[in-house]
């Protein structure tokens, strides 16, 4: 193995391992830290955590695990993957996981850099835009879990490391890779890297080579291989069919557009917080629900910020967000059993909530159905999955999605 990742979710997993498979390298993406040797053949290994907003001990000692198994397979460099949102609070899980694997790996400089520009996501003077708008004004300052309320990426991770932060401008990163070095403090430090365009990540990548740790969204992989002598190629695909269904518990503006569109003309069953809570709605009732439908079947909880709020403050967000992933753990488990064969689902805590329910081992990567998100395939069985970020996709992603599944690439 050359190149390790860590990503603190499933559907940025698979964002990381598309963009490392579409590059050139043989990846797969290992659901929690494998108990046994990956494959001697393997470019990359991808090691999809639920440490994004898991408490901070626990985010880094999972990280640690990950690292050891990664290092232990030969890998060279690892890259701690992190949404293109920067998601986090002031107590973590960035900068401490990040503390901890520069100890690991004996990392002084650690690049760091979020932007997706093919997804808007771009980093100017160390501040995180979505599109035209400051990361605090797009939709991420109602986010349930880690509302993002501050644009500087310099103060957010400031505030989680003891650390030094500094910053590269976008004016240096445009000269090039050896700009960037040039540019590196003389003591560690946790570096903001500024990224415009795919260009900029390709410099930052080239930068990166020989650096042992590197952190960011799936961006920060579009240089990476090509230190390593990949070249670009198409993902290969083993068509899936049979029936399908759709989970989304994303309250992203995206997904709420494509959950609104996807209902005008298809079944679609709504589980609030309190229905999950109060059991009046179970997994055993909802596959019932989704097996009697003749299109295709969304169940969803993806509710407009103040529906969950609401919710938060009747029970809690910890327990009003357990309940709905208990409740799609436990569907995902009945609907496989059951022959469901295709599923997409929207967000990255229901992604990890539905993985597990599968009791998935390891991906393999396919194709893509968008920016940032793959088609991808449990590896010990013919079941297709599409693991989408809430913020990723177009309207019509999901019908988009299960076409992808059952035409072969």
């Amino acid at each position: 193995m050359k190149l390790g990742v860590i990503a603190d979710d499933f559907t940025g997993a698979s964002d990381i391992a598309l963009t490392l498979a579409e590059a050139g390298m043989s990846v797969t993406q290992f659901i929690g830290i494998p108990d046994k040797k990956a494959d001697a053949q393997l470019d990359a290994g991808v090691v999809a955590l639920k440490s994004r907003t898991a408490p901070v001990a626990e985010a880094v000692a999972d990280s640690l695990g990950a690292c050891d198994w990664l290092l232990a397979q030969g890998a060279e460099q690892i890259v701690l993957k992190v949404c293109s949102t920067f998601d986090s609070t002031s107590e973590g899980n960035i900068g401490p996981v990040l503390e901890a694997l520069a100890k690991r790996t004996g990392a002084q400089h650690i690049l760091t850099s979020p932007a997706f520009p093919e997804n808007g996501r771009s980093v100017y003077q160390g501040h995180l835009f979505v599109q035209d708008v400051l990361l605090n004004e797009s939709g991420m300052q109602d986010h349930p879990l880690t509302p993002m309320r501050d644009p500087d990426l310099r103060r957010v991770l400031g505030a989680q490391t003891d650390w030094p932060i500094a910053h590269i401008s976008a004016q240096t990163v445009a000269q090039g890779p050896q700009h960037i070095n040039d540019a590196l403090p003389t003591s560690p430090a946790m570096v903001i890297v500024d990224a415009i365009h795919d260009a900029d990540l390709l410099a930052i990548g080239k930068a990166a080579n020989g650096q042992a740790l590197v952190c960011g969204g799936s961006g920060i992989a579009l240089g990476l291989p090509a230190n390593f002598g990949a070249r670009p190629s198409v993902p290969k695909w083993q068509a899936v069919d049979g029936p399908c269904v759709v989970i989304s518990g994303s309250c992203s503006r995206a997904t709420r557009v494509q959950v609104a569109l996807h209902r005008q003309n298809n079944p679609a069953y709504e589980v609030s917080a309190e229905a999950a809570i109060d059991s009046d709605v179970t997994a055993t009732s909802l596959a019932d629900w989704v097996l009697e439908q003749d299109k295709i079947p969304l169940v969803y909880s993806s509710a407009d910020p103040d529906v969950v709020r609401t919710a938060q403050q009747r029970y809690g967000s910890d327990r009003a967000a357990h309940s709905i992933e208990t409740l799609f753990t436990e569907l995902a488990a009945v609907l496989a059993a059951r022959g469901v064969t295709r599923m997409v689902v929207a967000g990255g805590e229901t992604s990890g909530a539905v993985v597990k329910g599968l009791n998935a081992k390891a991906l393999s990567i396919g194709p893509r159905i968008a920016p940032g998100v793959p088609v991808v395939r449990v590896t010990d069985r013919p079941l297709a999955l599409a693991l989408k970020s809430g913020n990723f996709g177009a309207e019509d992603f999901f019908s988009a999605a299960l076409k992808m599944m059952e035409a072969p690439a």
